[in-house]
């Protein structure tokens, strides 16, 4: 893959303070979902540091980004989310970074530990072939979603439902756009989940991911 699409291609992070996220975990979990989300950002802020593109950190109020300036991050702009829900908000982040100069880019939150280098790469690539990419949920989300223009409307989509991926692709493919698909992706909505994402991330390198994975072997994650 060249170079080029990855130094040509934006990596946003969409997120929340732990204590504000995770709310389906938070009711399996209480208090212990913030350390969930904690580790959770911290995976994300992992992969934000090994792009080798530009980057945009993208917390939703002043609260986030306030937690947020408490981090070592990498080098990035900072855009805070404005909308009604998460596509007006994926918009708002969208317009703003197009104005910056980057239209090619690449929406992730910190759901989903298993994303590496090598799948983000990937999207970026296959955005150099197509106007958007997406980075399917198992459940029927998405774990990753990338365009190279202007997003369609996304305000009217089932954001946190199963029918999200199929709406988004028909948004796409109602605008005239070529959508790519990289393979599915497991990510981290409930407390079940748990315990697959620490059989996935066995003799993961990345300190991050290892220190999620021991978190998760504290936990009593098996089904009774």
């Amino acid at each position: 893959m060249s170079d080029t699409a990855v130094s040509s291609t934006c990596l946003v992070l969409m997120l929340k303070a732990p204590d504000r996220s995770k709310r389906r975990l938070a009711a399996e979990m209480g208090r212990s979902a913030a350390d969930a989300a904690d580790r959770l950002s911290a995976c994300a802020i992992e992969d934000m540091r090994h792009w080798r593109g530009f980057r945009c950190f993208a917390p939703a109020e002043a609260a986030d980004g306030e937690w947020l300036a408490g981090r070592a991050l990498p080098e990035g702009a900072e855009i805070r989310q404005q909308g009604e829900n998460l596509g007006a908000r994926i918009n708002h982040v969208n317009r703003e970074l197009c104005k910056l100069g980057w239209p090619r880019q690449i929406f992730i939150g910190v759901d989903c530990p298993r994303l590496d280098q090598s799948y983000l790469e990937r999207a970026a690539s296959a955005l150099t072939r197509h106007d958007a990419v997406l980075g399917p949920a198992v459940d029927g989300g998405v774990v990753l979603m990338g365009a190279r223009r202007p997003w369609p409307e996304l305000t009217g989509l089932p954001w946190s439902t199963a029918a999200l991926r199929d709406a988004l692709r028909s948004t796409c493919e109602a605008a005239g756009w070529s959508v790519a698909t990289l393979e599915p992706l497991t990510d981290v909505d409930r407390f079940e989940d748990l315990a697959p994402l620490e059989r996935s991330l066995r003799g993961d390198p990345r300190p991050a991911r290892r220190a999620l994975r021991e978190w998760v072997l504290e936990l009593d994650t098996e089904p009774r």
